[in-house]
């Protein structure tokens, strides 16, 4: 998603229609997936709405602030700074949704931390990249974190609401929020947003699903293989502008690692 986001901005640096857009193409595609669910177990609307708030975070203020992250800092260096969103989500798992602790997990978060020291330590950079991008990239991915803890303890036996119906209902309070943030109607700008869209719909109705079956220890540590694919596309789709190197890739390796080793001895 961020490299398609990213691909995006090139062609219309607009943040607001990049954002809007992106969230309600998702919206869409989650809306589909929820007219699938299994009838048996009903729609539930009327317990939905503490979804809706967990969307205000993410996508709602989240998606803003990613958006201008990638917009100056790139999809490549971004999805790093998603792939520290693990860390985020486990240490609150552990401290508030009592989740066992392991020292594979431990040892995964040190993989996790130690790409993320290697990005830090970064020479060869992008001109055009801005470190306050890396900033707002973060913000948003602790957002990301503080969501996922929500609708994983709603999920556990808290709700009868099912999965892809919890992601509409959370993408329908996002988008609302981001809506009234950018002003922008529908229009033949969109078109550059709505392969991210549709990207981001498919991929949080997946994490909803992943999270009605899954702890957050185990889940958020497998979401960092979003750096190393971010990293590659980002090389494969944006080689000029994004500079690829080494380290990079080292680092992207080392949080995919460190989330492998935990999905591995959960």
């Amino acid at each position: 998603m961020s490299v398609a986001l990213r691909m995006g901005l090139d062609r219309d640096p607009d943040v607001a229609l990049g954002t809007i857009a992106t969230a309600a193409t998702a919206l869409v595609i989650a809306l589909v997936a929820a007219a699938g669910e299994e009838p048996s177990r009903g729609l539930h609307l009327d317990s939905v709405w503490p979804f809706l708030l967990a969307g205000l975070l993410s996508p709602g203020a989240a998606q803003i602030l990613v958006t201008i992250a990638i917009r100056d800092s790139g999809s490549s260096r971004v999805s790093m700074i998603f792939g520290m969103a693990p860390l985020v989500s486990v240490t609150i798992a552990l401290l508030f949704l009592d989740e066992p602790m392991s020292a594979p997990l431990l040892a995964g978060a040190v993989l996790v931390v130690a790409g993320g020291v290697l990005l830090a330590r970064e020479r060869d950079r992008p001109e055009h990249l801005n470190r306050l991008g890396l900033v707002f990239a973060f913000a948003g991915a602790t957002l990301f974190a503080v969501r996922d803890n929500v609708v994983r303890h709603l999920a556990v036996g808290r709700t009868p609401v099912p999965p892809a119906v919890a992601a509409s209902a959370a993408l329908l309070g996002g988008t609302v929020l981001i809506a009234v943030w950018a002003r922008r109607g529908v229009g033949r700008r969109w078109v550059p947003f709505v392969p991210a869209g549709l990207l981001f719909g498919g991929s949080y109705v997946s994490l909803f699903e992943a999270y009605y079956r899954g702890r957050v220890t185990v889940v958020a540590p497998l979401v960092a293989i979003e750096s190393l694919a971010g990293v590659a596309l980002s090389a494969l789709f944006l080689r000029r502008s994004e500079l690829v190197g080494k380290r990079l890739i080292v680092s992207a390796a080392l949080i995919v690692a460190g989330g492998a080793l935990i999905g591995a001895f959960r």
